[in-house]
């Protein structure tokens, strides 16, 4: 998907347009999402944020709604009754874009330590935080599904035990391989992927789309994650470097589980209308990864990038 969106260049009429190609639109929300994302305490600029703030969420909400047009078609026919639904969620894991690509066999059994280095690095960069998107997504959700997003976010805090917390596990890999991820040096299509899960969480008409997309992750990242720890195994790297895989190659089949019958379930069931925002959601996530994938092949199996790195 190449999308070319349009918004008011600043200080001209609402007329005048700048175009904006995947790169520049995907960085530039990336550092937005960065900056309003992050704790701050007030200031005078108030009044010039909230008018960047109407400017960036018309770029994403335009950025959404060009995908969701796109998979339009795809989620047409999705079943509205709670068990089909869930028959058509859970197929996703062996039918769904993206799933066994080739380059995760590569990166267990053939892929180097600065292949699997740059591989992380764009993972890195790209990283949303799965348990701030399950707390931004939980507000205001029916008993059945905030039980199950608050029980999912425990794990993800190490059951109140600093040792266990899942995003400190990533953090240590990031500096224990010394990868010093950025927006700059990261490809448009991680920045994507983490821009696509921070605007369904942090807007509440996508909501659905948000437990969706999050309920996917859980679905089919097990035998992903297991394939990089698998690689990095084999490379001889740390035990606690590589705990944040190994824990998730098992983790996330529980959480799978348990979110498609306390959270999906449940919410088709009470209101059959919002299954079609659950699948768009799953879908636009599950493509988001694809297309890093096979960017990703684009890059490392390029000779000349490979040696470069080596």
């Amino acid at each position: 998907m190449s999308i070319a969106l349009f918004q008011s260049g600043p200080g001209v009429g609402a007329d005048s347009k700048t175009c904006l190609d995947d790169v520049s639109l995907h960085r530039r929300l990336a550092r937005w999402n960065q900056r309003r994302l992050s704790p701050a305490t007030p200031d005078d600029a108030w009044r010039k944020e909230l008018g960047e703030e109407h400017q960036m969420r018309l770029l994403e909400g335009g950025y959404v709604e060009a995908f969701r047009t796109e998979v339009a078609e795809a989620v047409a026919a999705v079943p509205v009754d709670a068990d089909g639904f869930i028959d058509w969620f859970e197929a996703l894991k062996a039918e769904g874009p993206g799933q066994f690509d080739p380059l995760f066999d590569w990166l267990a059994e053939e892929a180097t330590l600065e292949d699997l280095r740059w591989f992380l690095r764009q993972e890195a960069a790209g990283e949303a935080g799965f348990d701030d998107l399950v707390a931004l997504t939980q507000v205001k959700f029916p008993t059945s599904a905030k039980l199950e997003l608050a029980r999912n976010y425990w794990d993800e805090m190490g059951r109140g035990a600093e040792g266990g917390m899942h995003g400190p596990m990533l953090e240590r890999t990031t500096a224990g391989l010394d990868l010093q991820p950025s927006i700059e040096a990261t490809l448009w299509q991680s920045l994507a992927l983490a821009n696509t899960m921070t605007a369904f969480a942090t807007t509440r008409r996508y909501a659905y789309h948000s437990v969706g997309a999050l309920g996917v992750v859980e679905l089919t990242a097990p035998t992903r994650v297991a394939k990089v720890a698998q690689g990095l195994k084999r490379l001889g790297v740390e035990p606690r470097l590589r705990k944040y895989f190994d824990l998730h190659a098992v983790l996330d089949i529980k959480h799978s589980e348990d979110w498609n019958r306390e959270a999906l379930r449940p919410l088709v069931a009470a209101d059959p209308g919002c299954a079609r925002s659950l699948a768009e959601g799953a879908l636009m996530r599950l493509i988001c990864g694809e297309r890093c994938f096979e960017a990703y092949r684009q890059a490392l199996w390029n000779d000349d990038a490979r040696r470069a790195r080596a």
